[in-house]
């Protein structure tokens, strides 16, 4: 597993400090746009009874939404421990911590252990993984309906971004990379396992792109 996808790489960046904020933020302001549009389009398509698979879904307001949509249950699987009581708080909160299965580690690693789910989401993982095609091939595999991303745009502006922001980070020695993927790669990834694009959206920060298995009608 390549050094930025340690415990320890992703805890320094999305420590304690960073899970706070997200919840402050989510308490104030609700989704961000980017989540707002993936929970729309789930929930567009109707998730009553569905279980839902999240990939590094932080605090998991996310999965809230979708569980408040009509989801019936909901698992995320990261690797920073340190969302884990902000997120628990959060359930307790909502009264649905019976409802949501929290897991730590690697999704790639430990995917044979996880179980298929109707809709998987990955918001803002994909840029965090070196590995597109596995990270994004194994949530695919995982999606009995739908997949659900969200990624930088793969541009010459956000590239160098990026270039600048890893520089930074190796300055301060924190193992952990970010990465602007071909869309292309991306998007094979989940078409050679029986997906095909269903949304392609953007805002300023993030393309989203939600897929649907080809039997799946509106």
């Amino acid at each position: 597993m390549a050094s930025c996808c340690t415990p320890s790489g992703y805890r320094k960046i999305f420590g304690a400090r960073t899970a706070r904020r997200d919840v402050r933020k989510y308490r104030r302001r609700g989704l961000d746009k980017a989540a707002r549009r993936i929970v729309g389009f789930l929930a567009g398509r109707g998730v009553q009874g569905d279980s839902v698979l999240e990939v590094g879904g932080g605090i998991g307001a996310i999965q809230l939404e979708l569980l408040r949509a009509g989801a019936a249950r909901a698992t995320n699987v990261e690797l920073s421990p340190e969302y884990e009581p902000p997120a628990r708080e959060l359930l307790r909160e909502a009264g649905l911590e019976e409802r949501v299965e929290r897991r730590l580690g690697d999704f790639v690693r430990d995917a044979e252990d996880i179980e298929p789910a109707d809709d998987v989401v990955l918001h803002r993982v994909v840029c965090c993984y070196p590995d597109p095609e596995a990270l994004v091939g194994a949530a695919a595999d995982h999606a009995r309906r739908r997949l659900v991303l969200s990624f930088p745009p793969d541009t010459a502006l956000f590239r160098a971004g990026s270039a600048v922001f890893n520089a930074c980070l190796a300055l301060s020695r924190a193992e952990f990379r970010t990465f602007v993927h071909p869309v292309s790669t991306i998007l094979a990834a989940a078409r050679a396992r029986g997906l095909e694009p269903a949304l392609d959206t953007r805002t300023p920060m993030w393309r989203i792109v939600g897929f649907e298995r080809a039997q799946v009608s509106g």
